[in-house]
């Protein structure tokens, strides 16, 4: 059994081990925003089980996946359960992890290139640059920073001088922005959305913090996308003016 993490999106950023892993496996389990494009490069024996959970839907439930898991791994047959991005990012990686070692499964992890820097990357703006900031915070979305459950500390991610990035917070985009003005971060602070990072239907809206859901809505962006606020984001403007100076 193997974790393999699928990278961002496109299927050339997968790494040599997954790639590996993948076209030797007889079952593979695959997850919504993996790559699905390598699929159609597995011989036509292997078994494709769908695991795809949408935001406010799913084909099975986490407890269903660690199930199909452990059978098929059981009955000697190599599993790849294949994700988007880094499976220990923010993809229940872990979850899984503990079933296979609770049930005697032996499971290797292949990491990811996770979508938190890549999609950025791919956009132009580095999550940290010398002269603007050394750290980055990666945050989940998917509980706004009123919930009760959110267990980020908002208002140290606020009022820090890194850079923030905000994976599967479409939803919330405009309690999270509010909330970190409220906390301290400037409502001028640089952000960006990113949609479909790397593909080639990528879409980039950027704007004041205060300004980017106003933005995000007249743009129409759905997920997935990534949010990146910081003054890092000015970097993909500074490099666009500088290749425009040089053609």
């Amino acid at each position: 059994m193997a974790l393999v993490g699928g990278g961002p999106g496109r299927p050339d950023l997968i790494t040599v081990r997954g790639l590996e892993l993948l076209r030797r496996a007889d079952v593979v389990v695959v997850d919504r925003l993996a790559p699905r494009a390598l699929l159609d490069d597995l011989r036509s024996e292997v078994e494709i089980v769908d695991a795809g959970k949408a935001p406010h839907g799913h084909n099975l439930t986490q407890e269903q996946i660690n199930q199909v898991i452990v059978e098929r791994a059981r009955r000697g047959l190599g599993v790849v359960r294949l994700k988007g991005g880094d499976p220990f990012v923010f993809g229940r990686g872990g979850e899984e992890a503990l079933a296979c070692a609770a049930a005697g499964v032996p499971c290797e992890v292949v990491p990811g290139v996770t979508s938190a820097t890549a999609v950025p990357a791919l956009a132009g703006i580095p999550v940290t640059h010398r002269g603007i900031t050394q750290d980055v915070t990666i945050v989940s979305g998917h509980v706004d920073p009123s919930h009760p459950g959110s267990t980020v500390d908002w208002d140290a991610v606020a009022t820090g001088p890194g850079t923030i990035v905000v994976l599967m917070g479409i939803g919330t985009l405009e309690r999270i922005t509010a909330d970190l003005i409220k906390r301290g971060r400037p409502a001028s602070t640089p952000t960006a959305v990113i949609r479909d990072g790397g593909s080639g239907d990528q879409q980039v809206v950027t704007g004041p913090l205060a300004d980017i859901p106003a933005l995000v809505a007249r743009a129409a962006i759905q997920p997935p996308a990534i949010i990146v606020i910081g003054d890092v984001v000015t970097i993909r403007n500074e490099v666009d003016t500088l290749r425009q100076k040089k053609s």
